[in-house]
């Protein structure tokens, strides 16, 4: 079954107090709504810096956090996430199959 990355955009966690009450809301909604489809819970991230082949960075792509999930399409995963906590704070998720090559 399809992998799909879930990152979630423009929502930063402004300190781990903060970041705490929402994993923990997220949590409850995952278990609800997400089930068996979820592969990896994932975490918030922090940008800890860049590496490129000539050493010149390009601008940070702000990721503030992750899940994996499995469905059948892409369609049922924008089904699953309807409802999120995350998007009701104003963030913004992305969605991107995990290609096997």
């Amino acid at each position: 079954m399809p992998r799909y990355l879930i990152t979630y955009h423009g929502f930063p966690y402004p300190d781990m107090d903060s970041a705490a009450v929402q994993r923990r809301a997220f949590r409850i909604w995952a278990e609800k709504s997400l089930g068996h489809a979820m592969v990896d819970f994932g975490s918030p991230l922090y940008d800890a810096g860049q590496m490129s082949s000539t050493g010149a960075p390009v601008g940070p792509v702000e990721i503030d956090g992750y899940t994996i999930v499995q469905a059948r399409s892409v369609s049922e995963v924008r089904e699953l996430l309807a409802g999120h906590p995350f998007l009701a704070l104003g963030g913004t998720i992305q969605i991107n199959e995990c290609l096997d090559v």
